[in-house]
């Protein structure tokens, strides 16, 4: 049994080592991959996992854990912003698409209306788990239609238990009652009960305790507090049958004002990546392959009308709730899947009657084939329509549109880079324009009387606002490699008059700028570093001058070297074996120049000796 254990544990980790990062260098992100590498060993494919719904029932405590961090990211504050979109938009949602699905369901196959009815509950879920990670992964959690996506989610989890209570009563039976016997009103007065528990635990008894645990200095025992804090939420849950993920979401809610959040996000998220990714390979490996090769055109005609109805309905509740343009697209497209949830409602309804053995399969197979598909359709999203919209974070409601200031200088990327640089320039008499696509630090830096504009540098339209076509210099600060060569891009065909000074990331950042034709780049941490280096030179016994003097020779050696190695940036091998080379000569050049220097000394000493 330990044996079978290790082996299968072996198997999944295997699984994802390999496919996760040849899916992330394809572009295809580690959510695919996963789902991949399921496929690959599931009993449907290679056979080398059998039945994935023990390890489904564990991974499902990954999204428990996702919800957590992200409750630890909401004060109660933000969430309370949120009830309009929660219930409003959640609510709209769950019931428009439920009936629509619902619909379809008896015109198509000409169902009972009750059937129906659960059909269209069921699939009007999304993945919790697939679409926060998709997004999360690829920075759109914070835009508007992530913010949208998001609400919608929690509102859905939170309708997981009505639902629960409901398929029953299509069948005819009655709802069922808590194992404790509480019921109607009991039960709701359970609930409420829980709910104030969580909050006053939070005020006046996790703190404290995380406090106590932190003062023991023992970092394994705050990380089994951080786990014992989130498990018992989920437990307490559902002990009365609600949803887990809601009850850590909640503790992170409540924790989210406390001093310890990072070092609770620290700890919980290696548990929640892990798991995360073993539900997404048990997502894969459920895929029932003989029940798809039996029946293949009506499965795909059912995703695609499913995909389609959904994206559909969401997209008109994104244009009806008034979202910008492109977050339109991404919020319908995210969603546009059925959820993991599902699973669960399917075996519900059947165990009970409301859906036969032969529907609940086919619900079943293509709850898990929305789910493989979406993202791809976020990549589809990102590589074509993004670029399009250029969906970023919202705008604060009141940002100033960029300005032609004057000013000789624009500014792309006002964080700690790009506030180095622009410091220096006002302190000699030179004035900026800045721009700041991040609302957060558009709103942090204005905090401190800076004036700064919100622009999407990537517009020509906004370039010229802000001065594009005087101004002489861009400085360019983005870490985004994408988001910067999108940029050098739009400068280099609608102002070529400017020189671009821009901010590299890393080797692979300069190479792709260079490429682009940018002539003045700098990589971030070079001159930091190379101060270190010269300051651990002097402490381990090297003069202050012969330290400078050996960064100096460095930096100057490794400029040299990069420019070298441009041409083999794309042929990895290549890049290896002549970056070996050159180390080789660097250590070699800087052996030479310290050996010259010493007779040097020596011969100077020799000649300002007296009576020499």
């Amino acid at each position: 049994m330990q044996d079978g254990f290790l082996l299968q544990a072996a198997t999944y980790l295997a699984a994802a080592v390999i496919a996760v990062p040849i899916a992330t260098r394809l572009g295809l992100g580690s959510v695919l991959g996963y789902l991949l590498a399921g496929v690959a060993i599931g009993p449907f494919a290679l056979g080398l996992v059998g039945d994935a719904s023990e390890e489904m029932h564990i991974a499902e405590f990954g999204v428990a854990l996702m919800l957590f961090l992200v409750g630890l990211e909401l004060q109660p504050r933000k969430l309370w912003q949120l009830r309009g979109a929660i219930f409003g938009t959640g609510g709209a949602q769950l019931l428009v698409t439920a009936a629509a699905v619902a619909a379809l369901a008896m015109w198509l196959y000409a169902e009972n209306w009750r059937t129906a009815v659960a059909i269209g509950l069921i699939l009007a879920l999304s993945s919790t788990a697939i679409v926060l990670q998709s997004l999360s992964e690829k920075n759109l959690l914070k835009t508007e239609a992530g913010r949208g996506a998001f609400a919608v989610l929690l509102f859905q989890d939170l309708a997981v238990i009505p639902i629960l209570a409901l398929l029953p009563l299509l069948a005819g039976g009655a709802v069922p009652v808590d194992e404790s016997g509480l019921s109607g009103w009991r039960y709701a007065l359970a609930v409420f009960g829980t709910m104030l528990a969580f909050a006053l635990a939070g005020r006046y008894l996790l703190g404290p305790l995380l406090r106590l645990v932190a003062g023991s200095q023992l970092r394994e025992m705050f990380t089994v507090t951080s786990l014992l804090i989130v498990i018992a939420a989920a437990a307490i849950m559902q002990l009365l049958d609600l949803s887990p993920a809601l009850g850590t979401f909640l503790a992170g809610v409540i924790l989210a004002e406390s001093e310890f959040r990072h070092e609770l996000e620290a700890d919980i998220e290696p548990f929640k990546g892990l798991l995360m990714g073993l539900f997404f390979i048990a997502v894969g490996a459920s895929l029932n392959f003989n029940l798809i090769a039996e029946h293949p055109l009506l499965l795909l005609a059912l995703l695609l009308l499913l995909v389609v109805t959904k994206f559909v309905l969401l997209f008109g509740l994104a244009r009806v709730t008034g979202m910008s343009r492109g977050e339109d697209w991404l919020f319908a497209l995210a969603l546009a899947q059925a959820g993991e949830f599902g699973f669960v409602l399917v075996s519900f309804a059947s165990q009970h009657g409301v859906l036969d053995a032969t529907s609940g399969n086919l619900l079943a197979a293509l709850i898990a084939l929305s789910m493989a598909l979406t993202p791809v359709l976020l990549l589809i999203y990102q590589q074509v329509i993004q670029p399009r919209y250029m969906v970023g974070p919202a705008a604060p409601a009141d940002a100033e549109p960029p300005q032609d200031t004057g000013s000789p200088v624009i500014i792309i990327g006002y964080g700690r880079f790009g506030q180095i640089a622009g410091r220096l320039l006002n302190a000699c008499g030179f004035d900026t324009t800045l721009l700041e696509r991040n609302a957060e630090q558009l709103e942090l830096v204005r905090r401190y009387g800076i004036r700064a504009f919100y622009g999407d540098a990537s517009r020509e339209d906004l370039l010229r606002a802000a001065g594009a076509g005087s101004a002489r210099l861009v400085i360019l600060t983005l870490s985004d490699q994408a988001a910067s060569l999108e940029i050098v891009s739009q400068l280099q065909k609608h102002f070529p008059h400017l020189q671009i000074l821009a901010r590299a990331r890393n080797r692979m950042h300069q190479y792709a700028l260079m490429e682009a034709g940018v002539q003045y780049i700098f990589r971030e941490t070079v001159d930091s570093a190379l101060s270190i280096g010269a300051c651990a030179l002097q402490l381990l016994g090297r003069g202050k001058y012969e330290a400078r003097r050996a960064a100096r020779k460095f930096k100057q050696h490794d400029q040299r070297m990069l420019e070298k190695l441009f041409p083999y940036w794309r042929d990895e091998s290549q890049h290896i074996a002549q970056t070996r080379i050159y180390r080789e000569q660097l250590l070699q050049a800087l052996r030479e120049d310290r050996r010259d220097r010493d007779l040097h000394l020596d011969h100077h000493w020799d000649d300002s000796r007296p009576g020499l």
